[in-house]
Parts: C-alpha cells; sequence; structure tokens
C-alpha cells in the first residue's frame, strides 16, 4: 500500500492557475480507484474555499486555528465532489505575523496531518503566491511538490527562486521533498512568444522533473470555478479534461 502523498502546488507567482488545478487535479484523483483526497486551504485569500462552493467567512474553525493554535485540522464535514476540505479564511493572513515568534513553526501543518494521514490516499495543499512562513510550511508537511507554470516568460523566470527554495528545504527542514513536476498552464500554441517559453520550460526543466502536457488557456476554468465545479463537471467534453486526467494519473504512480 503506497503511502500518503502529499503535494504541495506553489509557485510564489500568482495568477498562474494554481487554485484551480488544485481542484481540478483533486477531483480526477477522487474518481480513480476510490483515492481519498483531501484538499487543504492555506492561501489567506480562501480562493480554494470559494471554488469549493463554501463562504470563507462562514466558518469559525479554519487550518489557521490548526497552524497557529496547534488544534486538530476542522475538516468539512461533507464530501465536496468526492473530496474532502480543510477551508481557509481571512483570519489566515494572521499567521504569518503570529508564526514568526512560534516554536518549531515549520512543523505545524506537518504535525497537524500526523493524525489524519492513514485516512486519506492523497493531501493537495494549495499555498499562497508567496515565499513566506505559510508556503514554508507546507512545503515541509509535503512528500511532493507539483509546480504551476504559467506559459509566460516572467512566470518561468522566477522559478529559480523557487528551486533554490526547495534545495534550501531539502538541505534541512525536508530531506525527502521531491518534485512531482511542472505543469505549464494558460498556455496558447498559437502565440510565439508562449511557444518560445514552453520550448524553453522543456529544456530547461526538464531534467529536474516531468514537465508535464500544458494545460491550453481556455475561460472554460473561469466559468467552471464561477459555477463553484471541477471543470469535468461543469463542461465534460472540455479537451482540456483529458490532459488533468493524464497530470492525475501520473500522481497517481508517486511514490
Amino acid at each position: 500500500m503506497n503511502k500518503t502523498r502529499i503535494i504541495a502546488l506553489f509557485n510564489q507567482s500568482g495568477g498562474v492557475g494554481k487554485t484551480s488545478l488544485t481542484m481540478n487535479l483533486g477531483y480526477h484523483l477522487s474518481q480513480k480507484n476510490k483515492n481519498r483526497v483531501l484538499l487543504i486551504d492555506i492561501d489567506p485569500q480562501a480562493s480554494l474555499t470559494t471554488f469549493m462552493g463554501l463562504d470563507p467567512e462562514n466558518f469559525t474553525k479554519t487550518v489557521y486555528e490548526a497552524v497557529v493554535g496547534e488544534e486538530t485540522l476542522p475538516i468539512y464535514s461533507e464530501l465536496i465532489h468526492g473530496m474532502s476540505l480543510v477551508p481557509a479564511n481571512i483570519n489566515l493572513s494572521a499567521a504569518e505575523l503570529e508564526l514568526v515568534v512560534a516554536l518549531m513553526r515549520e512543523m505545524r501543518l506537518k504535525n497537524a496531518l500526523a493524525s489524519i494521514l492513514d485516512r486519506y490516499d492523497f493531501i493537495l495543499i494549495d499555498c499562497p503566491p508567496s515565499l513566506g512562513i505559510l508556503s514554508v510550511i507546507s512545503l515541509v508537511a509535503a512528500t511532493h511538490v507539483l509546480v504551476p507554470i504559467q506559459c509566460q516568460f516572467k512566470s518561468f523566470q522566477g522559478t529559480d527562486l523557487l528551486l533554490r527554495t526547495v534545495a534550501t528545504l531539502r538541505k534541512g527542514a525536508n530531506k525527502d521533498l521531491t518534485i512531482a513536476g511542472f505543469v505549464p498552464t494558460m498556455y496558447d500554441a498559437r502565440t510565439a512568444q508562449e511557444s518560445r517559453t514552453m520550448k524553453a520550460i522543456l529544456s530547461q526543466l526538464s531534467p529536474l522533473a516531468t514537465v508535464h502536457e500544458p494545460i491550453p488557456k481556455t475561460i472554460a476554468f473561469a466559468d467552471a470555478s464561477e459555477a463553484r465545479l471541477p471543470l469535468a463537471l461543469y463542461n465534460p467534453k472540455h479537451p482540456a479534461i483529458n490532459v488533468l486526467k493524464k497530470i492525475a494519473f501520473s500522481l497517481e504512480k508517486l511514490q
């Protein structure tokens, strides 16, 4: 039996489609082989919580209480599209300051997960778009990191800093952290600049880990998020679904 795969979806750049990717990959994983999937929203913007059809402000207990107050992880009581969720809300924005002086702060999420690992096959963590303490505690808790990269030159250039962060954590706080791959997002093959960026991603990042098939640029993801649905439920025939299924299949093979 495979151990629980804890996958942090992380890029310090915003707007790369990270939250949508978290929800959609979680959905496809939950549909395969009866995988038990938990999503964790650890972004103060609480976009994942909203995408899952919940109002962040309705929660009195969120991931904030678990990482700052060291309380039990507050897993939402019902499955949503076959997935479990630990919600977030704006209270999490205070965690960056409060954790600065906390003892063993890097271990807070890892410790919170320890008692529930046997309940899930996959735990996907939607990290904030920053290199702050919330991203660090997510990467320390993770077994793998999956990196969405928008097919734009600026987004690709920021990958160096991301890789240095992962390398630093591998030297100390999480020696077993593995890169599960890079996911090019919002790709429009018709534009010369994005095609060049895609070639650069393949050339420079393939030696480090799998570069997955790019996810095409399409308004359908935004429409599905607005409808609070995974793309496969919103538009079952959309061609991007096959790309998502392939990535989910590769995640199932992670050791």
